[in-house]
């Protein structure tokens, strides 16, 4: 067994104005922006997919774009999350597995499933949308995660819920909502969105060294000391964990930069 999981640090999307000229070539053509991102960071999360459907041709394309072990992570669509009864989410998100997620191959990561500031935790109902997650689709095994921005999720209650059914409890560094620490499944999935488009990397170079810290500690199997958690009393198993890290909303300018300089202080 590897004695730490694989660390990743990537950006939300690859089309972004600000980036020509600052983290994209001048001279490099719209069209082959994922391939050379894709080549300067390990993961990016694709975001359109939480407005829109695509075509399973338009997956395969991405994925033919990358380079062998990169990986995507996926935001699910908004009209599963974004509704009063969870449990009822079941025919949306099929349509959304149907589109043709898994076309991206070995180079499907996680699926972000986000849901409104507004939208409370109601145990029952949310452990009937959890048992509506799939595990595999198409033949492709598949890893969860569970972007939260309500209050009343910092719970043991919720946390035990991730637990019991392996999906991961997605970790906010932002200003207004939670921050919810706990290690849910056998990887972890952090967005840190607190960047500054007037540092050249978003975060300064201490802070980025701080996280890579952090992201080593997970890594490894273990919990940092330093951040919040919904349940201070759950054992977690020591084992090897991949990790995800997105800069991502505020910063986003300086995000491409924000995630080479985190890669290089794993080094």
């Amino acid at each position: 067994m590897a004695a730490a999981g694989t660390i990743r640090a990537g950006i939300g999307g690859w089309t972004f104005e600000p980036w020509e000229g600052t983290f994209y070539p001048d001279d490099l053509p719209k069209k082959r922006q994922l391939e050379y991102a894709s080549r300067q960071l390990p993961t990016i999360e694709i975001n359109g997919t939480y407005y829109r459907g695509q075509k399973p041709e338009t997956f395969a394309q991405w994925a033919a774009a990358a380079p062998e072990g990169f990986v995507f992570s996926v935001k699910g669509n908004r009209f599963v999350t974004n509704r009063k009864i969870l449990g009822e989410a079941g025919e949306s998100m099929e349509r959304f597995f149907s589109t043709g997620v898994t076309e991206l191959g070995p180079k499907l990561g996680p699926i972000v499933w986000q849901f409104a500031p507004t939208k409370k935790f109601e145990p029952e109902d949310f452990e009937a949308f959890l048992k509506l997650l799939p595990t595999r689709w198409a033949g492709v095994k598949l890893r969860q995660v569970l972007e939260v921005r309500h209050a009343s999720f910092v719970a043991p209650d919720f946390a035990a819920l991730a637990r019991k059914y392996g999906t991961a409890i997605c970790y906010a560094h932002h200003e207004v909502y939670p921050e919810i620490a706990d290690v849910t499944a056998d990887f972890v999935y952090a967005r840190l969105q607190r960047g500054n488009d007037d540092i050249p990397t978003a975060y300064p170079s201490a802070e980025i060294a701080e996280w890579a810290d952090r992201a080593a500690t997970w890594a490894k199997g273990g919990v940092p000391k330093d951040l919040p958690l919904a349940d201070e009393a759950a054992k977690v198993e020591a084992v090897p964990r991949d990790v995800f890290v997105y800069f991502i909303h505020e910063g986003k300018v300086r995000a491409p930069q924000a995630a080479q300089a985190f890669m290089q202080s794993l080094s």
